[in-house]
C-alpha cells in the first residue's frame, strides 16, 4: 500500500478525500431521498416519482459544464459556496411545495448541484505527480463506490423511522456540509506551472475538445450506462426466481467487489490503455445473464465488479490528462454530465431489453453498451488529429505524458 500512503501523504490530499466523501455520500442518495418522499409522504406513484428524479438528473447533466466554466474563471470557493446557498433553499422547501413546483424546483436544483466530484478530481490532478494520479484516482473512484453503497441504503432505513420529508432535510443538511467543507479547504486545482500557462489565456474548445477527450466522454457515458443497466437486471433476475430479497446482498457484494478492484488498479506498477477496463467489464458482465439462483449470480457479479472502479477511474484519469489546466473545470463537467447521461438512460434501456427478452437480456445489454462504448472509444482514440498540426500527448486517452507533465510538481 505504498502507492496509497504516498498518496494521503500529500497536503491536504487526506481532508479533501474525507470531505468530499460526506457531499458525495449525500449526492448519490438525494435521488432516493425525493422517491420516498413523493411516493411516502405525498402519496404518488413511483412514475411521478420517476419524473422528479428524471428533472434533477437534467439539471445535474446540463449544469455540470456550466458551472466547471466558472470554476475555471472563479475558482472553486465561489461556485461552491452559491451551489451550497442553492441546495439549502432547495432541500428545505421540498416537504412545503406541491409536486408541480417540485419538478421545477428539482431541474433548478440539479443544474445547481454542489461540484463534489468535479473539484474533488480537479484538485487530485493538480495536487499529485503523474506517478502518483492513478493511485489517487482509484481511491477516488472508490470513494464513489462507497458512496452508492450506503448513501441510498442509509436513506431508506432513516426513512423507515421518521418522515421523508425531515429525510430531505437531512439529505440537504449533509450536501451543503460537504460543500461548505470543500470550499473552506479551497484546494488548488492547478499547480503553480499549470496557472501561469492558464494565465496565458483559454485554450479554444477545438484544441482539446479532440477525438481522444471525446473517446473518454463516450466512455464515461458508457461505463455508468452498464452500472446502472446491471443494478435493473440484478433485481429483474432475482424477481424471476423469487428471489429479489437477496437484491441488497448482491449489490453490495457487486460493490465490494468493485472496491477491492479499484484498490488493486491502483496499485499496478503499468497503467492499462483507458477502453481495456471498460472492454473487459462489458465481457464480464455478459455470463451473469446465464447464472441460476442468487448464489451463481453472487459469483457472477463478483467477477465483473473487480473490474468496475477500474473502468471508473481510468476514464477519469484520461480526462485529468487530456483537458488543458483552463478548462479542467468545463472538461470535469462534461464528463459529470456524461456519467449522469449514461446513469438515467441506462435503466431504460436495459429495462426495454428485459421486457422484450428476459432477464438475461437485460445482463446482455448492459455488457454490450459497455462493450461498444470500449471499442467506440479505441477506433476514436487511434484516430490523429488533423487541423495541420501533429499529435500531442493530449490527442489520446492512452497517450504517454510528455516529460513536463511527468516532472513533480505540474
Amino acid at each position: 500500500m505504498t502507492g496509497y500512503r504516498q498518496v494521503l501523504a500529500v497536503p491536504g490530499m487526506a481532508s479533501l478525500l474525507g470531505v468530499s466523501l460526506l457531499a458525495r455520500l449525500a449526492i448519490t442518495a438525494d435521488v432516493m431521498a425525493l422517491t420516498m418522499y413523493v411516493v411516502l409522504d405525498l402519496d404518488m406513484s413511483y412514475v411521478a416519482a420517476g419524473g422528479v428524479a428524471a428533472a434533477l438528473t437534467a439539471g445535474v447533466a446540463l449544469g455540470g459544464p456550466l458551472l466547471g466554466r466558472v470554476i475555471d474563471r472563479r475558482g472553486p470557493r465561489t461556485v461552491l459556496f452559491a451551489t451550497c446557498a442553492a441546495q439549502a433553499v432547495f432541500w428545505l422547501s421540498v416537504p412545503m411545495i406541491p409536486y408541480g413546483v417540485l419538478l421545477g424546483a428539482a431541474f433548478a436544483a440539479g443544474l445547481l448541484m454542489v461540484p463534489a466530484q468535479a473539484v474533488t478530481r480537479q484538485a487530485i490532478a493538480a495536487m499529485t505527480t503523474e506517478g502518483q494520479r492513478r493511485a489517487a484516482f482509484a481511491l477516488e473512484s472508490v470513494q464513489g463506490e462507497l458512496s452508492y453503497m450506503v448513501g441510498p441504503p442509509v436513506v431508506i432505513l432513516c426513512a423507515a423511522e421518521a418522515s421523508s420529508g425531515v429525510m430531505a432535510w437531512g439529505i440537504g443538511a449533509a450536501i451543503v456540509a460537504g460543500g461548505a467543507g470543500l470550499a473552506l479547504l479551497d484546494p488548488p486545482l492547478r499547480s503553480g506551472r499549470e496557472s501561469q500557462a492558464a494565465a496565458a489565456g483559454r485554450p479554444s474548445r477545438r484544441d482539446w475538445l479532440g477525438p481522444g477527450m471525446i473517446a473518454a466522454l463516450v466512455m464515461s457515458f458508457g461505463v455508468t450506462m452498464l452500472l446502472s443497466g446491471t443494478d435493473l437486471a440484478i433485481v429483474a433476475a432475482l424477481e424471476e426466481e423469487g428471489q429479489v430479497s437477496w437484491a441488497a446482498v448482491i449489490v453490495a457484494v457487486y460493490g465490494l467487489s468493485s472496491v477491492t478492484g479499484g484498490l488493486v488498479y491502483g496499485r499496478l506498477s503499468r497503467p492499462l490503455p483507458t477502453w481495456l477496463p471498460l472492454g473487459l467489464l462489458g465481457l464480464a458482465t455478459l455470463p451473469a445473464g446465464l447464472a441460476g439462483g442468487w448464489p451463481w449470480l453472487c459469483v457472477a457479479v463478483a467477477c465483473a465488479g473487480l473490474l468496475a472502479a477500474p473502468a471508473l477511474s481510468a476514464v477519469a484519469d484520461a480526462v485529468s490528462r487530456l483537458a488543458p489546466a483552463g478548462v479542467r473545470g468545463e472538461a470535469t463537467g462534461l464528463q459529470s454530465s456524461a456519467l449522469s447521461a449514461g446513469f438515467a438512460l441506462g435503466s431504460p434501456v436495459v429495462g426495454g431489453a428485459i421486457d422484450l427478452t428476459s432477464p438475461g437480456g437485460g445482463f446482455a445489454a448492459a455488457g454490450l453498451a459497455g462493450a461498444a462504448a470500449a471499442l467506440a472509444g479505441y477506433l476514436l482514440s487511434r484516430r490523429t488529429p488533423t487541423r495541420g498540426r501533429p499529435p500531442s500527448a493530449h490527442s489520446s486517452p492512452d497517450a504517454a505524458p510528455s516529460a513536463a507533465e511527468a516532472r513533480p510538481g505540474t
